[in-house]
Protein backbone atom coordinates (compact mmCIF):
# COMPACT_ATOMS: atom_id res chain seq x y z
CA UNK A 1 0.00 0.00 0.00
CA UNK A 2 2.84 2.32 0.84
CA UNK A 3 4.69 2.06 -2.69
CA UNK A 4 1.06 2.44 -4.21
CA UNK A 5 0.27 5.77 -2.21
CA UNK A 6 4.25 6.99 -3.36
CA UNK A 7 3.42 6.46 -6.94
CA UNK A 8 0.20 8.01 -6.80
CA UNK A 9 1.64 10.80 -5.00
CA UNK A 10 4.09 11.09 -7.60
CA UNK A 11 2.11 10.93 -10.68
CA UNK A 12 -0.13 13.90 -9.11
CA UNK A 13 2.94 15.71 -8.61
CA UNK A 14 4.15 14.83 -12.41
CA UNK A 15 1.15 16.08 -14.07
CA UNK A 16 1.09 19.20 -11.85
CA UNK A 17 4.65 19.87 -13.33
CA UNK A 18 4.09 19.01 -16.95
CA UNK A 19 1.33 21.85 -16.78
CA UNK A 20 4.13 24.00 -15.40
CA UNK A 21 6.39 22.86 -18.19
CA UNK A 22 3.91 23.72 -20.77
CA UNK A 23 3.83 27.23 -19.29
CA UNK A 24 7.25 28.21 -19.13
CA UNK A 25 7.30 26.55 -23.10
CA UNK A 26 4.72 29.01 -24.07
CA UNK A 27 6.48 31.90 -22.90
CA UNK A 28 10.38 30.79 -23.86
CA UNK A 29 11.72 30.36 -20.67
CA UNK A 30 14.12 27.94 -19.62
CA UNK A 31 13.25 26.27 -15.92
CA UNK A 32 16.74 25.09 -14.31
CA UNK A 33 16.23 23.08 -11.01
CA UNK A 34 19.66 23.28 -9.30
CA UNK A 35 19.85 20.27 -6.73
CA UNK A 36 22.97 20.11 -4.55
CA UNK A 37 24.07 19.51 -0.85
CA UNK A 38 23.93 22.49 1.76
CA UNK A 39 27.30 24.10 1.22
CA UNK A 40 27.86 23.68 -2.23
CA UNK A 41 27.57 26.57 -3.39
CA UNK A 42 24.40 27.03 -5.26
CA UNK A 43 22.78 30.78 -4.34
CA UNK A 44 26.93 31.87 -4.64
CA UNK A 45 26.67 30.14 -8.30
CA UNK A 46 23.36 31.93 -9.06
CA UNK A 47 24.59 35.07 -8.30
CA UNK A 48 27.20 35.37 -10.64
CA UNK A 49 25.23 33.46 -13.31
CA UNK A 50 22.76 36.44 -13.00
CA UNK A 51 25.84 38.67 -13.11
CA UNK A 52 27.11 37.20 -16.52
CA UNK A 53 23.20 37.02 -18.14
CA UNK A 54 23.38 40.48 -18.11
CA UNK A 55 20.71 41.61 -20.72
CA UNK A 56 18.35 38.51 -20.18
CA UNK A 57 15.19 38.29 -17.46
CA UNK A 58 16.19 36.03 -14.54
CA UNK A 59 13.90 35.20 -11.76
CA UNK A 60 14.54 32.78 -8.97
CA UNK A 61 12.64 30.48 -6.44
CA UNK A 62 14.17 29.55 -3.46
CA UNK A 63 13.74 26.40 -1.43
CA UNK A 64 15.04 26.43 2.15
CA UNK A 65 13.64 24.36 5.13
CA UNK A 66 13.92 27.90 7.15
CA UNK A 67 14.59 31.91 6.71
CA UNK A 68 14.57 34.30 3.52
CA UNK A 69 18.41 34.21 3.59
CA UNK A 70 18.98 32.97 0.31
CA UNK A 71 15.94 34.67 -1.39
CA UNK A 72 17.87 38.48 -0.04
CA UNK A 73 20.87 37.54 -1.63
CA UNK A 74 19.18 37.26 -4.69
CA UNK A 75 17.46 40.33 -4.63
CA UNK A 76 20.70 42.29 -4.05
CA UNK A 77 21.59 41.07 -7.37
CA UNK A 78 18.49 43.04 -8.93
CA UNK A 79 16.42 39.66 -9.54
CA UNK A 80 13.06 39.00 -8.71
CA UNK A 81 13.36 35.86 -5.69
CA UNK A 82 10.34 34.28 -4.51
CA UNK A 83 11.12 31.96 -1.17
CA UNK A 84 9.53 28.80 -0.02
CA UNK A 85 10.44 27.53 3.36
CA UNK A 86 9.49 23.86 3.50
CA UNK A 87 9.66 23.56 7.22
CA UNK A 88 11.16 20.46 7.44
CA UNK A 89 10.44 19.04 3.92
CA UNK A 90 13.81 17.73 2.46
CA UNK A 91 12.62 18.56 -1.05
CA UNK A 92 10.09 21.23 -3.14
CA UNK A 93 7.35 19.64 -5.40
CA UNK A 94 5.87 20.78 -7.71
CA UNK A 95 2.91 22.33 -6.26
CA UNK A 96 5.08 24.39 -4.13
CA UNK A 97 6.96 25.79 -7.03
CA UNK A 98 3.66 26.15 -9.01
CA UNK A 99 2.51 29.12 -5.84
CA UNK A 100 5.54 30.42 -6.13
CA UNK A 101 5.66 31.30 -10.06
CA UNK A 102 2.35 32.85 -9.65
CA UNK A 103 4.46 35.76 -8.06
CA UNK A 104 6.28 35.78 -10.86
CA UNK A 105 5.73 37.51 -14.48
CA UNK A 106 6.86 34.40 -16.40
CA UNK A 107 5.73 36.10 -19.51
CA UNK A 108 8.95 38.67 -19.28
CA UNK A 109 11.53 35.97 -18.39
CA UNK A 110 13.98 33.84 -19.82
CA UNK A 111 15.59 31.75 -16.88
CA UNK A 112 13.68 30.92 -14.27
CA UNK A 113 15.80 29.45 -11.67
CA UNK A 114 15.16 27.03 -8.66
CA UNK A 115 17.29 26.28 -6.16
CA UNK A 116 16.31 23.11 -4.55
CA UNK A 117 16.76 22.25 -0.65
CA UNK A 118 19.93 21.24 0.39
CA UNK A 119 20.46 17.69 -0.56
CA UNK A 120 21.29 15.30 -2.82
CA UNK A 121 18.29 12.68 -2.80
CA UNK A 122 14.91 13.51 -2.15
CA UNK A 123 14.99 16.38 -5.07
CA UNK A 124 16.34 14.01 -7.78
CA UNK A 125 12.78 12.00 -7.61
CA UNK A 126 11.06 14.92 -7.71
CA UNK A 127 9.96 17.34 -11.08
CA UNK A 128 9.23 20.35 -10.40
CA UNK A 129 8.54 21.61 -13.94
CA UNK A 130 12.00 22.07 -14.98
CA UNK A 131 13.34 21.69 -18.74
CA UNK A 132 16.60 20.31 -17.06
CA UNK A 133 17.97 19.33 -13.39
CA UNK A 134 21.58 20.58 -12.85
CA UNK A 135 23.75 18.80 -9.99
CA UNK A 136 25.90 21.20 -8.31
CA UNK A 137 28.70 19.41 -6.44
CA UNK A 138 31.95 21.05 -4.84
CA UNK A 139 35.12 19.80 -4.56
CA UNK A 140 35.42 19.73 -0.76
CA UNK A 141 32.79 17.16 -0.55
CA UNK A 142 34.80 14.98 -2.27
CA UNK A 143 35.27 13.24 -5.36
CA UNK A 144 32.63 9.99 -4.13
CA UNK A 145 29.45 11.55 -5.00
CA UNK A 146 28.62 10.23 -8.64
CA UNK A 147 29.02 6.98 -6.87
CA UNK A 148 27.28 7.56 -3.26
CA UNK A 149 24.32 9.71 -5.20
CA UNK A 150 23.80 8.02 -8.80
CA UNK A 151 20.33 8.67 -8.70
CA UNK A 152 20.70 12.94 -9.69
CA UNK A 153 23.53 12.31 -11.76
CA UNK A 154 21.74 9.98 -13.76
CA UNK A 155 18.77 13.08 -13.94
CA UNK A 156 21.16 15.78 -14.14
CA UNK A 157 21.84 17.21 -18.07
CA UNK A 158 24.97 19.13 -16.26
CA UNK A 159 26.75 18.88 -13.04
CA UNK A 160 28.56 21.92 -11.68
CA UNK A 161 31.68 21.16 -9.64
CA UNK A 162 31.94 23.90 -7.79
CA UNK A 163 34.76 25.55 -5.96
CA UNK A 164 37.37 23.99 -7.96
CA UNK A 165 39.56 27.03 -6.75
CA UNK A 166 40.18 24.57 -3.38
CA UNK A 167 41.07 21.98 -5.63
CA UNK A 168 45.26 22.53 -4.55
CA UNK A 169 43.95 22.47 -1.12
CA UNK A 170 41.78 19.38 -0.90
CA UNK A 171 41.92 15.62 -1.77
CA UNK A 172 39.72 15.52 -4.71
CA UNK A 173 40.16 13.10 -8.27
CA UNK A 174 38.75 15.42 -10.71
CA UNK A 175 39.13 12.58 -13.04
CA UNK A 176 37.75 9.83 -11.45
CA UNK A 177 34.81 12.00 -10.66
CA UNK A 178 33.98 12.27 -14.37
CA UNK A 179 34.94 8.80 -14.94
CA UNK A 180 32.13 7.73 -12.57
CA UNK A 181 29.92 10.54 -13.81
CA UNK A 182 30.28 9.26 -17.10
CA UNK A 183 29.65 5.81 -16.30
CA UNK A 184 26.05 6.62 -14.70
CA UNK A 185 25.32 8.76 -17.75
CA UNK A 186 27.65 9.51 -20.63
CA UNK A 187 25.74 12.58 -22.08
CA UNK A 188 26.40 14.71 -18.60
CA UNK A 189 28.10 17.99 -18.79
CA UNK A 190 30.46 18.58 -16.42
CA UNK A 191 32.03 21.94 -15.81
CA UNK A 192 34.59 23.13 -13.32
CA UNK A 193 33.82 26.37 -11.80
CA UNK A 194 34.50 28.61 -8.95
CA UNK A 195 32.38 30.79 -8.98
CA UNK A 196 34.32 32.80 -6.34
CA UNK A 197 37.17 33.34 -8.73
CA UNK A 198 35.31 33.33 -11.82
CA UNK A 199 36.79 30.52 -13.24
CA UNK A 200 34.47 28.62 -15.49
CA UNK A 201 31.66 30.76 -14.86
CA UNK A 202 31.79 32.08 -18.77
CA UNK A 203 31.55 28.07 -20.12
CA UNK A 204 28.33 27.58 -17.86
CA UNK A 205 26.66 30.43 -18.71
CA UNK A 206 27.07 29.84 -22.64
CA UNK A 207 25.69 26.27 -21.62
CA UNK A 208 22.68 27.88 -20.18
CA UNK A 209 22.39 30.11 -23.18
CA UNK A 210 22.88 27.19 -25.48
CA UNK A 211 19.70 25.26 -23.83
CA UNK A 212 17.80 28.17 -23.91
CA UNK A 213 18.01 28.84 -27.70
CA UNK A 214 17.74 24.79 -28.70
CA UNK A 215 14.19 25.02 -26.42
CA UNK A 216 12.73 28.00 -28.27
CA UNK A 217 13.84 26.73 -31.53
CA UNK A 218 11.45 23.54 -31.12
CA UNK A 219 8.74 25.81 -30.29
Amino acid sequence: MRVKLARDILKANDQLANGLRRRLTSHGVLGVNLIGSPGSGKTTLLERTIERLEGLRVAVIEGDIATALDAERIERTGAPAVQINTEGACHLDANMVIDAASELDLAVLDFLFIENVGNLVCPAAWDLGEDVKVVVSSVAEGDEKPRKYPAVFQKAAACVLSKVDLLPHVDFDIERFRADAALLNPDLTVLPVSAREGTGVAEWVAWLKDRLTAKRQRR
